[in-house]
């Protein structure tokens, strides 16, 4: 009797551990609004702190995770953008598959597939919608791929219908593509989302507000990228509110203006999920004494460690600058309601954890259907800024759930994870060609990098003005088959406007362009008689 006891009772134990195990992978508490993650998958090939692997995702943060993107081919089906990068296939990293397998962590994530952004362009995609046929062959191809890799859905991020190449028909078109997409997906319960743009003239050339409301599950409002260095004057990347003296032009480009303008023309509040962004825009000064907002600039300003764009800094990176170097004059304008920041010429308006915060109590204010944010690998993952990982991820849930404490500790501790959890280890003699795993990578200013596969001897590289990107992808250096690059576009937000990084292939092989992989020089005809 008292065996069976003392049995039932180490039973009951194990039990109790299993499932407060359990527990702890799950999220801690129940909230009506969506947090929505996007994530730019190319932050693979970002150095040191910046480089951000599946992995360093915590997936009880967010209740929907977005891969971005997908691209559309030229048979008008979806298409893997960066085949190594996001498929096992041809010995590939598997980004797809191990983004799907945070479900496992959290049984109520949702993940998505986005299909565009910027460098997509609107072309291809007009082109597509205008035609029964060829929609007929996306969406089934939508369906194949989503279930293939098993995401939970698509999040359509065409940027414009009626602008950038496509036609005023595609307003109408849209929604067709829409409806038809609605209804392939309702067998397999699939998600269907889209990324939509908060300027005023966009909206109207591009969006039937009310049948998107009624089509999509949610709508992500991009309500950022107001000013930038396109610009003349120094302007907030996101501000809240307009200012006073706002020029007429100026007046419609702040978050406020977006929200009540989407909700004046018809968009479900509960579907409407405003977009909050976890980086920054810099600008240079004209003039260091002129240095508020509205204060003139002669162009970009400084570029980020880690994502290496001209006037654009992930949070992560604002944040090391601030902490770190002396000088920065922080300023806070009541109506813009986020910090901006200045040191000499340089000047960087961006949002922190009290501007977040205060970002989400409006839309809680204006009944709106979540956050979401772009995008999760700059914001301080790996909390070197403030002693916890995702502060302003942290900040956003906090709010939403209506707790004042911090989020529970991270599911996974990543702090040491700077390489990939895969390995691709050099060809032995009659083994298969792999492709080195870039490890360690640099932009804009190529030169020669130290791959997993790499030897200890440094080649002297060729001259750098030979490389050039007209398209993304894997390519041979003109010169050299051992040194192979990759044209990766930047986020969006620039045309034609690429990030190189350099790889050279392990001992004894060279790039194959056909294959898009390194091989033995016997498989690859055009480089088998050269020395290297």
């Amino acid at each position: 009797m008292h065996k069976t006891m003392g049995r039932i009772l180490s039973l009951l134990v194990i039990l109790g551990f299993i499932i407060s195990i359990q527990a702890d992978l799950m999220p801690k508490s129940k909230s009506p609004y969506k947090v929505v993650c996007y994530l730019g998958s190319w932050a693979n090939y970002r150095y040191g702190d910046g480089k951000f692997l599946i992995e360093d995702i915590d997936p009880r943060l967010c209740t929907h995770l977005i891969y971005g993107f997908a691209k559309l081919g030229h048979d008008n089906k979806i298409a893997a953008y960066d085949t190594y990068l996001d498929l096992k296939e041809n010995w590939g990293l598997g980004a797809y598959n191990r983004f799907n397998e945070l479900k496992k962590k959290n049984s109520e994530l949702k993940t998505l597939l986005a299909i565009g952004g910027w460098n997509e362009g609107s072309t291809k995609y007009s082109m597509m919608a205008r035609n029964p046929s060829s929609r007929k062959i996306f969406v089934e191809s939508c369906v194949n791929f989503l279930t293939k890799y098993g995401f939970d859905g698509l999040d359509l991020d065409w940027e414009y219908p009626a602008a950038r190449g496509g036609t005023p028909e595609d307003k109408k078109n849209f929604v067709l593509l829409l409806m038809e997409l609605r209804e392939a997906f309702k067998p397999n319960n699939m998600l269907l989302t889209a990324a939509v743009s908060a300027g005023q003239k966009t909206i109207d050339g591009a969006y039937d507000i009310p049948a998107l409301g009624k089509y999509l599950d949610f709508i992500n409002l991009m309500a950022y990228d107001f000013h930038g260095g396109w610009d003349k004057l120094t302007g907030h990347n996101a501000p809240l509110y307009l200012l006073p003296n706002d020029s007429e032009d100026n007046k419609k480009l702040n978050v406020d203006f977006a929200v009540k303008y989407w909700l004046e023309k018809g968009a479900p509040a509960e579907k409407l999920i405003l977009g909050l962004p976890f980086y920054g825009r810099s600008f240079t000064l004209r003039d260091p004494e002129q240095n508020d907002l509205n204060a003139p600039i002669t162009g970009k300003g400084i570029a980020g460690e880690f994502t290496r764009e001209q006037g654009f800094l992930g949070y992560n990176e604002i944040c090391k600058k601030l902490e770190f170097e002396k000088g920065w004059n922080i300023k806070v304008e009541k109506h813009i309601a986020a910090p901006y920041a200045v040191k000499e010429r340089q000047w960087i308006g961006y949002d922190d954890i009290k501007s977040i915060k205060t970002k989400v109590n409006y839309l809680i204010k204006m009944n709106l259907g979540g956050a979401m944010i772009w995008s999760i690998e700059t914001d301080d993952f790996r909390g070197r800024c403030h002693g916890h990982k995702y502060p302003l991820l942290q900040t956003i849930n906090s709010v939403l759930s209506g707790s004042s404490e911090p989020i529970p500790k991270e599911v996974t501790d990543n702090d040491n994870s700077i390489f990939p959890k895969t390995s691709t280890e050099l060809p032995t003699s009659k083994a298969k060609p792999t492709v080195p795993s870039p490890s360690t990578t640099v932009s804009t200013t190529p030169r020669v990098v130290t791959g997993s596969t790499r030897s200890n001897k440094i080649p002297v590289f060729p001259n750098k003005d030979v490389l050039s990107c007209s398209q993304s992808g894997y390519f041979r250096h003109p010169e050299n088959c051992k040194f192979f690059y990759l044209c990766q576009p930047k986020r969006p937000g620039f045309v034609n406007d690429y990030l190189i990084y350099l790889f050279t292939c392990g001992a004894g092989t060279v790039f194959s362009e056909k294959d898009r992989i390194c091989n033995f020089p016997v498989n690859v005809p055009e480089c088998k008689e050269k020395n290297y």
